[in-house]
């Protein structure tokens, strides 16, 4: 089985404005002697340099691919959106929507991370590959139709999966969220979808602060097609394993898709400036384990994974390394240095309970 490993230095290129954290520059807020944005370069490039030099890069299919076409993004993006975003990125750049800053060329790059997003999961429907990860910068999972928020300018997953639909490629599609913050403008694209189930395994509200609900489960036709799990801060591995085991796996079994999409965040990392969370690169080890064994049993293995949030320079390219290695089956290792340190690190047995609570409540009332 070959894996994809859909990549390109210029989306590492892409740029955020004059920013301090999430913070805009002015005022008392003095200018950042870092990189600025968390939304940097710097996990995502550190990520191919460790895959570089254990040579686990060697052992994917990686390469590039062509931008999204403007039809490809007018099946979710509203034409008037677009044109603005072109426009401002030929003048120079400047901020769109909530704290989503871009630089000249910023909708040509915008446009190659969803292209990225599009032939990872077509490169899997039409069989050249087994399954696939997509690099993909800057992110999607939050870009609404026409407002784009969290960092994300164009609904990569939405758009990949919208032209994979029209093609006729697939024709239901389950896409999966483990990213630390809602998942609120893949749900808004496909909230009233009967053929794409929407999940998203997030810290209660965290970002967006009024999105991600439990009880939001879609409207119309798609009532019961999207499935909120907020889970409190400081949720940790076995918090995580669990909801996957008795609410995810069992919605993606009830569903049977043809494919499943992963919007693949590491902010749920016990040390992301972003996230609340105790996840460890073995969480995400494990979380990439059922879902491909859920893929397998469900979709012929037929599995991709998109980037999207993950700000910690230093972890993120362990927990990227551990997903991609257990997606390709490879025995090449990138042992974690914190393993030790978050393993002693995770919730005592009564918090663990705590959240087990939640969990059966939640899955009293999907059922």
């Amino acid at each position: 089985m070959t894996t994809a490993f859909l990549w390109d230095e210029r989306c590492l290129w892409h740029s955020g404005g004059d920013y301090a954290f999430t913070l805009q520059v002015g005022g008392l807020v003095q200018p950042p002697s870092g990189a600025g944005l968390p939304e940097n370069p710097e996990t995502k490039r550190r990520l191919v340099n460790l895959m570089r030099v254990t040579g686990l890069l060697e052992a994917l299919d990686a390469r590039s691919a062509d931008p999204a076409t403007t039809e490809d993004l007018l099946r979710v993006h509203p034409k008037d959106y677009l044109d603005r975003f072109k426009a401002m990125s030929d003048a120079g750049g400047g901020e769109i929507g909530l704290r989503t800053p871009f630089g000249r060329g910023g909708y040509e790059t915008a446009a190659l991370s969803a292209g990225l997003a599009k032939t990872a999961l077509f490169d899997v429907l039409t069989g050249k590959v087994g399954n696939a990860y997509a690099l993909s910068r800057p992110p999607g999972h939050h870009c609404l139709p026409d407002f784009p928020n969290g960092f994300c300018l164009l609904a990569n997953i939405a758009i990949a999966v919208q032209a994979a639909l029209a093609d006729g490629l697939a024709g239901r599609v389950a896409v999966l969220d483990w990213d630390v913050h809602h998942g609120n403008g893949t749900e808004a694209v496909f909230y009233d979808h009967a053929d794409v189930l929407t999940i998203s395994l997030h810290q209660e509200r965290n970002y967006p602060l009024d999105t991600g609900d439990f009880t939001d489960r879609g409207e119309g036709s798609g009532i019961g097609a999207n499935l909120n799990i907020p889970l409190p801060p400081g949720t940790g591995h076995a918090g995580y394993t669990e909801a996957m085991e008795r609410l995810v796996l069992p919605a993606l079994a009830r569903f049977q898709p043809d494919v499943i999409v992963v919007a693949c965040g590491f902010d749920a990392s016990a040390i992301d400036p972003l996230g609340r969370m105790l996840a460890t690169s073995n969480t995400f080890g494990a979380l990439t384990r059922m879902t491909m064994q859920a893929a397998d049993e469900l979709c012929g293995g037929r599995l991709v994974l998109v980037h999207e949030g993950g700000y910690s320079e230093v972890h993120v390219p362990f927990c990227g390394h551990r997903v991609i290695q257990q997606l390709c089956g490879a025995d090449i290792h990138a042992p974690d240095p914190f393993a030790e340190t978050f393993a002693a690190r995770q919730p005592s047995a009564g918090f663990d309970a705590f959240v087990s609570g939640l969990i059966s409540d939640m899955v009293g009332a999907a059922v």
